[in-house]
């Protein structure tokens, strides 16, 4: 097959493809036009997050047989149209589980310990401890809303510890022995932590808002390390100044451009992000989550699995 790359992945991916036949052509610097032009040349077309494949591009893409994106989930693309068009649809969520579930544990531990601010202080010659003092991971109740890929590796994770860990998910029969599946009520009456790792859907966008929120019976704390439009950034500021919400640690934000290379969706920045940033509860990173060294090379090659299970 030919096949059309847009994006920079691992050296793997080409040089496996390559090795299995196929011919491959890397462009990651023309335009979604330009690329639309010459679409229908290619049989399949492999891309992160550059731009989105609508439905002006598919039917321009008279040829293609499948669409891999090295990343967890399909909301660039346009999955009705696609499958419509008998287009196979490829993503890799097993390639960076892993690495987002360790980086959770590592937000909630650092939120925990107070290891933000210890760390400034010390550095400033300040050597506060009660002001540091920090909790203890064992003994909460952990809720995990999206027991996929990413929430069962975020519970995997949690074992070590002697935690109660309750899931909610849409679809049935998803618990397992590292979580228990309930209702979103009982999740939101029980958990002391929420983590949240749904992809971004109509039902998940700006679903953590003041009205959900103001549903847990308890504060607690909130981890998104899925897609920033699920939080409504306003709403958790004043859930962190009224004591709702006791910190937060954020690898995606409301404000990322949907290629999730660049946080601002214009240059001006928003004021409900000046004060997030000003918050000592908050801890912030840049969509990293899913980002190792390891998930790098394992991301490319379950797209080079998935691939050759398919087409072989």
């Amino acid at each position: 097959m030919n096949i059309l790359h847009v994006d920079t992945n691992h050296s793997l991916l080409i040089e496996q493809l390559e090795a299995l036949g196929h011919h491959n052509v890397v462009d990651i610097s023309s335009s979604k036009t330009e690329i639309a032009d010459i679409i229908s040349e290619f049989d399949g077309l492999v891309i992160r997050s550059r731009f989105s494949i609508d439905k002006t591009f598919l039917d321009q893409a008279k040829n293609l047989k499948f669409i891999a994106r090295v990343g967890a989930g399909l909301e660039n693309i346009d999955v009705g149209y696609a499958q419509h068009e008998d287009i196979h649809l490829i993503a890799a969520p097993e390639g960076n589980s892993n690495a987002v579930g360790e980086h959770a544990l590592g937000m909630l531990l650092a939120l925990f310990n107070k290891l933000k601010q210890a760390n400034q202080d010390v550095r400033r010659g300040l050597w506060s401890r009660e002001a540091n003092r920090g909790m203890e991971l064992d003994g909460k109740t952990v809720g995990i809303i999206g027991y996929g890929h990413m929430g069962k590796a975020f519970a995997k994770k949690l074992k070590g510890f002697e935690v109660e860990v309750l899931c909610y998910d849409i679809k049935p029969n998803v618990g397992d022995e590292n979580a228990t599946q309930v209702s979103l009520e009982t999740l939101q009456k029980r958990a002391d932590i929420l983590s949240l790792h749904t992809p971004e859907t109509p039902l998940t966008k700006k679903m953590v808002n003041r009205q959900f929120i103001a549903t847990f019976t308890q504060p607690f704390w909130l981890l998104n390390t899925a897609r920033g439009s699920i939080v409504v950034t306003k709403d958790l500021l004043l859930a962190l100044e009224s004591g709702q919400i006791l910190g937060a640690g954020l690898d995606v934000l409301e404000y990322e451009k949907s290629s999730f290379e660049a946080l601002f969706i214009d240059s001006k920045i928003p004021d409900t992000f000046k004060k997030l940033l000003k918050s000592e509860k908050v801890l912030l990173s840049p969509h990293v989550a899913g980002w190792s060294k390891e998930s790098h090379k394992k991301l490319a090659q379950t797209i080079v699995d998935k691939i050759q299970a398919i087409f072989h």
